[in-house]
């Protein structure tokens, strides 16, 4: 048999929210991989790897001409968002498809992306960049309140915070400027327009510029002022599907993606899409996974086959619905004892903390982030998307998460 074709895949990921990408390409092809560490989990998928400072532009590109000399790839691909704009540009230095970097960088500097869309009469949030809190507090005056500010260049909802008037943008605005000052594109803070309504994503593929929308999935947010996410659930058969298709498609366009997995936030104002933002990669918190899960679809394996030129059957061969409890403790604190102590019928897919005793977890209303305040997630299965968000917050309850304060230990509810 002909050997299999090599993609080179950049920044893999943490194990526990990214090992499946990898285990899903792997399957199909041989995979060389870019990182900043040396493999540990990773090794069973991979042929050869090169380990550079996936932070400079120089060194990342580097790293991926050494590879190539050694392997012949057939495409270069990623779902890190910190790298789409510096692995478009090494897969155009090979010679290899791409998205323009240049289209990669307008997704990831929210400014641009939304100038793109008011050219473009995408529906979206009017939006100011500022440089000062006296630009911030003129913003949104002249926006009105209640604002959104965030860092122009970031994801997972870090720097992003709700102010409902002018005695709270001041702690806003720091916070988000700290971020941004972290940003590659742009160290811009951004204040916007409040949508107010559900929040959803849109997963989509493009291919040679023509775009299949294949889920939506609907998302659960943490009370203001913070963005939290908590749970999300996708039902293949959502009639929401087509209702937001063509904001998402029109979003695809005016941004310019010509090829690849698309991860599209948008809310729903007074039912009908307002976009949020488009993330040129595959979406995190395993919504890929919730996906395959639900429709049969491999969103992986599409953004791999993408990557090479090669077409991808995105024909669905299940009508069912999954759904992920994001699991986080209601006290920061150190933890002390966690378990599930649930049964684990067929329909629980996964039960994962990727927290153990002894670590420390800090909240968003702490100064924390999803990165310092998670326990875990578990996933669940159902025929609808109603039913699965439920056996989802039935196995939650069997999660038992303590911790320990300054002011002594206590129980939480995961």
């Amino acid at each position: 048999m002909p050997a299999r074709p090599v993609v080179l895949v950049v920044a893999p990921g943490d194990e526990n929210y990214r090992g499946y990408c990898l285990e899903q390409v792997a399957d199909a092809y041989r995979v060389v991989l870019l990182t900043g560490t040396e493999p540990s989990w990773e090794k069973p998928h991979i042929t050869d790897h090169a380990v550079v400072d996936l932070s400079d532009p120089a060194a990342l590109l580097a790293g991926g001409r050494a590879l190539a000399a050694r392997h012949d790839l057939a495409g270069v691909m990623t779902w890190d968002e910190w790298s789409v704009v510096p692995t478009a540009r090494l897969a155009r230095q090979l010679g290899l498809p791409t998205t323009a970097p240049e289209v990669m960088q307008g997704c990831r500097n929210k400014a641009t992306a939304r100038s793109l869309f008011a050219r473009h009469g995408v529906p979206s949030a009017a939006s100011v960049s500022v440089r000062t809190r006296q630009e911030a507090e003129a913003a949104a005056e002249r926006i009105g309140y209640p604002v959104v500010l965030k860092p122009a260049s970031h994801a997972g909802a870090i720097g992003v915070l709700r102010v409902d008037d002018r005695d709270q943008l001041t702690a806003a605005y720091r916070a988000a400027e700290r971020t941004a000052g972290q940003g590659t594109e742009s160290t811009s803070v951004l204040v916007e327009e409040f949508l107010d309504g559900p929040e959803i994503s849109v997963e989509c593929v493009t291919y040679r510029g023509a775009t299949t929308v294949v889920a939506v999935n609907r998302k659960t947010i943490s009370p203001p002022p913070h963005f939290e996410q908590l749970a999300h659930s996708v039902d293949a058969d959502d009639p929401l599907r087509e209702t937001v298709a063509p904001a998402a498609r029109a979003a695809i366009n005016a941004l310019g993606i010509t090829d690849g997995v698309s991860h599209i936030e948008m809310r729903l104002v007074d039912g009908r899409p307002r976009l949020i933002e488009v993330n040129a990669r595959l979406a995190g918190d395993m919504i890929g996974h919730l996906v395959r899960l639900a429709t049969g679809i491999d969103l992986v394996r599409a953004a791999a086959d993408i990557a090479c030129d090669r077409t991808h059957d995105l024909t669905p061969t299940r009508s069912s619905a999954a759904a992920i409890r994001l699991l986080y403790p209601d006290t920061s604190g150190t933890l002390t004892h966690l378990t599930y102590d649930g049964p684990r019928p067929h329909w629980l897919d996964r039960v994962h903390f990727q927290c153990r005793p002894g670590d420390q977890l800090l909240l968003p209303a702490d100064g924390g982030n999803l990165y310092t305040g998670r326990i875990g997630y578990l996933i669940t299965t159902a025929t609808t998307g109603q039913q699965a968000r439920a056996r989802a917050d039935q196995a939650a309850r069997a999660v038992t998460a303590v911790l320990d304060r300054t002011s002594g230990p206590r129980s939480a509810a995961a």
